[in-house]
C-alpha cells in the first residue's frame, strides 16, 4: 500500500479530467443562445450529449476534489511531533493488547459452550437409541406375542 503523498500524487495526477473537460468542451461545443433569442426550444442530440458529458466531468471533478481534501487532511500535521507519534502509538499498543484480551475470553466462553452444546447432542442422541431399541424391544415381544397366540 502506498504512503499517503504518493496517494495524495497520484490523486492529482488523476485531475487529467479538469484538461479532458476542456478538450471534450472544445470538441463538442456550439455556439450557446441567449434566453429570448432562441428561436426554437427544442435541443439537438449533440446538444444533449454535450450536457452529459458537462455532468459526466462535473462529477469525476468534484469526487477528485473530495478525495485531494480528504487525503491533505490525513496528512500528519506539522504540530504531530516524534514525541506525540509515539505516545499515540503507544496508545494503541495498549487498547489493541486490551481488545485481544477480550477476544480471548469470549473465544474461551465460546468453547466451553459448545462443549455443553456437544454433550446435549450426544445425550439427545444416545436417548434417541435408547428409544429405538425400546421400540424393537416391544416390537419383537408384541410380534412373539401375536405369533404365540
Amino acid at each position: 500500500m502506498a504512503d499517503r503523498l504518493t496517494q495524495l500524487q497520484d490523486t492529482i495526477n488523476q485531475a487529467d479530467h479538469f484538461c479532458n473537460s476542456i478538450g471534450i468542451l472544445q470538441q463538442y461545443s456550439t455556439p450557446s443562445k441567449f434566453p429570448g433569442f432562441d428561436r426554437n426550444g427544442s435541443q439537438t442530440p449533440q446538444q444533449q450529449q454535450q450536457e452529459d458529458y458537462a455532468h459526466l466531468f462535473a462529477t469525476l471533478i468534484a469526487r477528485c476534489a473530495k478525495d485531494i481534501d480528504v487525503l491533505i487532511e490525513s496528512l500528519p500535521s506539522e504540530e504531530s511531533s516524534t514525541d506525540l507519534q509515539v505516545a499515540s502509538l503507544r496508545r494503541l499498543e495498549q487498547d489493541n493488547k486490551e481488545a485481544g484480551e477480550r477476544l480471548e475470553e469470549v473465544v474461551r466462553r465460546g468453547e466451553a459452550l459448545l462443549e455443553q452444546i456437544q454433550a446435549a447432542l450426544a445425550d439427545i442422541a444416545q436417548s434417541q437409541l435408547d428409544m429405538q431399541h425400546l421400540q424393537a424391544e416391544n416390537t419383537n415381544k408384541q410380534s412373539n406375542t401375536h405369533m404365540s397366540t
